[in-house]
């Protein structure tokens, strides 16, 4: 028993040590983006669900880049202050799913066709959810939703929705590299792995045992590996049932993502896997408080079709172009921790990590960490205020 247990948890580090600079670069890029980009103009831009405006909710999403629990407490936030329900729902997508640091990681773990399929699915989804709104959502639901919103119902991560430290002057350089800029840089990239780091190593700690644990003709028997029609069929329908089981979100899927491409599920089935992110089973318990019952099950139910109908998509279209890895071995599943590029890679952006950490606690990050996971007062933005202060006094 022991033996398995180590043998899991090896295979968990070595993933973990593979992926680590990338996950690095990937917050740190998203950091410098969230310190430029302010938060405080989001509800005002969506105020309705025409197509331009789903266009600017998907990219003020991914500028925004939040763990799953944050997008769905600023989703929830922004609505409350007035942006359209539809719109806040494409802007939820979009800042788990169309996020650099999970672009990276794909890139890094499972190769670029898995990134293309990411940033080419998920605007797909997102249409597709939005049509399915324009469809079936009634003004009465969203009623029911915005008075069960304004009850103050709080979740996971309520505080750190609510912060805003990004800087308002000047041009986009000038405000990175003021002494504000790296101050909220700082900031974000530390808050932000402090509100993943639990799901990345339960994600790393579940890939690693299924690795370890689960013969691979399980897999390939439950995902019909040899039935490639078939397949192709039941991996969109699957992979967020799976997810949804998991209790893995954001950037914690990659890891068993690859667990289950290794496996056999199909090219479709994993990018229905990743997008299911926001239908894990905490989480719909969060959409429960914060819409209602009748709202959360709708909200279940249209983004599970979303999911797995741009799942198809991509499935379709990226085996016309024959862009559909044809192996089944990701790398980082069976090599041992070793002195190579990767090493190097790791102690370069472990230095600039520590940079960054050394500016956090200097700079009133700690008191911030302590509040990030605090309740929220209704109406309120003494989050923001605290912030501010602690940027004015610090930086």
């Amino acid at each position: 028993m022991f033996q398995a247990i180590g043998h899991a948890v090896m295979m968990s580090l070595t993933m973990a040590w593979e992926i680590l600079w990338a996950l690095i670069l990937g917050f740190l890029l998203s950091a410098v983006v969230q310190a430029v980009v302010s938060k405080e103009e989001m509800s005002r831009l969506l105020p309705d669900d025409r197509p331009s405006t789903i266009v600017k909710a998907c990219w003020l999403g991914a500028a925004s880049s939040s763990c799953s629990y944050a997008a769905v407490a600023l989703a929830r936030s922004m609505f409350r202050k007035g942006a359209n329900f539809t719109a806040s729902m494409a802007f939820q997508f979009a800042s788990t799913n169309l996020v650099m640091e999970l672009g990276i990681l794909l890139a890094v773990l499972m190769g670029w066709r898995f990134t293309l399929a990411e940033f080419v699915g998920g605007p797909v989804m997102i249409w597709v959810l939005v049509v399915l709104f324009r469809m079936l959502l009634r003004p009465e639901m969203v009623e029911a939703a915005r008075q069960q919103a304004e009850r103050g119902i709080q979740g996971r991560m309520e505080g750190h929705a609510a912060m805003d430290m990004s800087v308002h002057e000047g041009t986009l350089w000038q405000r990175a590299t003021s002494d504000k800029g790296r101050t909220a840089i700082s900031h974000f990239f530390v808050m932000d792995w402090a509100s993943l780091w639990v799901d990345i190593g339960v994600g790393l700690l579940i890939a690693g045992a299924l690795a370890a644990w689960v013969p691979k003709h399980f897999w390939q028997t439950f995902f019909f590996a040899g039935h490639p029609l078939l397949a192709k069929l039941w991996g969109p329908l699957v992979g967020p049932a799976v997810a949804v089981i998991s209790f893995v979100c954001s950037v914690g899927n990659v890891p068993l993502a690859a667990v289950l491409w290794n496996g056999g599920i199909s090219f479709g089935g994993v990018i229905a896997f990743l997008f299911a992110d926001l239908i894990i089973l905490p989480i719909l318990n969060i959409y429960r408080k914060y819409y209602g019952w009748k709202v959360s099950a709708f909200l279940f139910v249209t983004f599970y079709v979303a999911m797995a109908a741009a799942a198809f998509v991509v499935e379709i279209v990226f085996g016309a172009l024959h862009l559909i890895p044809e192996q089944r071995d990701v790398r980082v599943m069976e090599e041992a921790i070793s002195w190579n590029y990767t090493t190097w890679l790791n102690i370069g952006f472990l230095v600039v990590a520590g940079v960054l950490v050394v500016r956090f606690l200097r700079t009133g990050g700690p008191a911030m960490l302590r509040m990030m996971g605090e309740p929220q007062k209704a109406g309120g933005n003494h989050s923001h205020s605290h912030t501010a202060a602690t940027m004015d006094d610090h930086g």
